[in-house]
């Protein structure tokens, strides 16, 4: 069978999982917090027809006869570029102005908490700091955020620092924020979440430490209250990459039909 028919092949299934990923990134251009993604390709193993002949006194060299074998997905990288901010003016919709992450937890019992970068929050019946799905928001030490009974009012200052009226409980207390090495590391779970892994802290390490916002040594950046991140998708690049990847994909499934009538010449040979 003709190698052009499998690479064809190969072809239309990477222009295939381009077109899924523009596809999503579009569908999330108005998710608070969304980091787009991008399709990276590479070439696969090329077989090697005749080798490399080093180059004599009496006789020049002679470069390898290679015959590529199709393409293949090399990577599927998240691009945490900052969103653009829009303003809300409530005051529970927080902005990180930098690379840090809030850090959430479904309970007191999990160890290892998500991350995000969507900041719509709310002060939910037991007056807990939780996301729009309840997950609790952590402080600077890793703890729950609780406001006190007496409190009747609260500002956000851009260091993370909770500003309580009508009492002092919960005073000082700080919006946890993690910084991670390599944010591309981090794995999607769904609902604006990211898990950390190893190769986003580096080695084995998978604890996630509460920084302070505002830490310049530490990079976490600001907190803006009454402002939210929203998606970096563009949507004028994401339409002329979906260009790119149908053309891609309907040149590939040129390969595969020319390549079936030259076997289809093939077999009449014989008539």
């Amino acid at each position: 069978m003709l190698r052009s028919m499998y690479s064809g092949v190969s072809g239309m299934k990477g222009f295939q999982t381009k077109l899924d990923v523009i596809g999503n990134n579009i569908a999330n251009v108005n998710t608070v917090g969304f980091k787009a993604s991008r399709v990276m390709f590479k070439d696969i193993l090329s077989q090697t027809v005749s080798g490399v002949t080093a180059p004599t006194d009496t006789q020049g060299g002679v470069n390898a006869k290679q015959i590529g074998l199709g393409t293949t997905v090399g990577s599927i990288d998240t691009i945490h570029t900052p969103g653009s901010a829009q303003t809300t003016n409530v005051p529970t919709d927080l902005r990180i102005d930098g690379d840090g992450f809030f850090m959430v937890k479904m309970s007191d019992e999990q160890e290892t908490p998500f991350l995000t970068r969507a900041g719509d929050f709310h002060i939910d019946g037991n007056r807990n700091l939780v996301t729009s799905d309840g997950l609790f928001v952590l402080d600077s030490e890793g703890a729950i955020i609780t406001l006190g009974d007496e409190v009747t009012g609260f500002s956000i200052a851009q260091d993370g620092t909770i500003v309580t009226q009508g009492g002092d409980e919960g005073e000082g207390v700080k919006i946890g924020i993690a910084k991670v090495i390599n944010p591309e590391g981090l794995e999607k779970m769904g609902g604006n979440l990211y898990r950390v892994t190893a190769n986003a802290l580096g080695g084995d390490e998978t604890e996630v430490v509460p920084l302070g916002a505002n830490s310049v040594e530490d990079g976490t950046g600001a907190i803006i209250a009454g402002q939210l991140e929203m998606s970096n998708v563009d949507l004028t690049g994401e339409f002329t990459e979906m260009i790119v990847a149908q053309r891609g994909f309907q040149a590939n499934s040129r390969i595969i039909t020319t390549s079936d009538e030259v076997l289809q010449e093939v077999v009449n040979l014989k008539r």
